[in-house]
């Protein structure tokens, strides 16, 4: 069987073998991004809920270390606003804004590149198809041209377009759906802002003052602590 299924690539010609290439490079593009935007993705309702119940407790140097050992965006976020708790609305928003610019070229990263696989591997397909009918019509010319020398052709033409199709119908699944899930992250990371920035504003300042020892708010914070 493997045998056969050898002596079909070959018989695609030349494009088959930079198909194969590209098939390569976006599955392992398609497994990197899925595998980081998983760990990126946290269920952010529950972690604001923490960050919350520990604020409530007049303990922020606890609520960064949690933000810190957090991975994902949601955390980072929430991270750069509670740095700037003791700011104003415009400073604290302003740094939560600065946060999430550095964050979404990240969750984009290397989307562009699958994108493209899923355009140019229906072209390279269709150049292999037509070196593929080039190589049947310069058997016709021949006087004495036998059956396998036009199948030879053919053979070449037809499994380039399904090499071609094969790998860019795969990309462009993996392509929207990547993007649907950085869709999703930027939707948590929106709402994790204003919720953490609404807390920040009006519930954490009105708890009172902190026990002795406790961090203070803002910038005096230490997340290292």
């Amino acid at each position: 069987m493997a045998a056969i299924e050898f002596s079909y690539l070959t018989a695609g010609g030349p494009m088959i073998w930079v198909l194969l290439v590209i098939g390569l490079i976006g599955i392992t593009l398609s497994v990197e991004r899925t595998l980081y935007l998983h760990r990126g993705q946290i269920r952010a309702r529950d972690f604001i809920g923490g960050i919350k119940n520990i604020l409530a407790k007049r303990r922020l140097v606890e609520a960064l270390t949690v933000c810190e050992e957090t991975p994902g965006p949601v955390a980072v976020i929430t991270k750069a606003a509670l740095l700037h708790a003791g700011d104003e609305a415009e400073a604290m928003r302003f740094h939560v804004q600065e946060a999430a610019v550095v964050e979404l070229p990240a969750l984009e990263r290397r989307l562009g590149f699958l994108a493209a696989i899923a355009q140019v591997a229906p072209l390279v397909g269709l150049l292999g198809t037509v070196l593929g009918m080039i190589t049947t019509f310069v058997a016709f010319q021949s006087d004495y041209t036998k059956a396998t020398a036009l199948a030879d052709g053919m053979w070449q033409a037809l499994i380039s377009t399904a090499g071609g199709l094969a790998i860019a119908v795969p990309a462009h699944l993996a392509y929207h759906l990547l993007s649907g899930r950085v869709r999703a992250i930027v939707r948590d990371m929106e709402w994790a802002g204003n919720e953490i920035m609404r807390y920040l504003l009006t519930d954490y300042r009105g708890i009172g003052p902190a026990e002795p020892g406790a961090a203070q708010g803002g910038n005096h914070a230490d997340p290292s602590a």
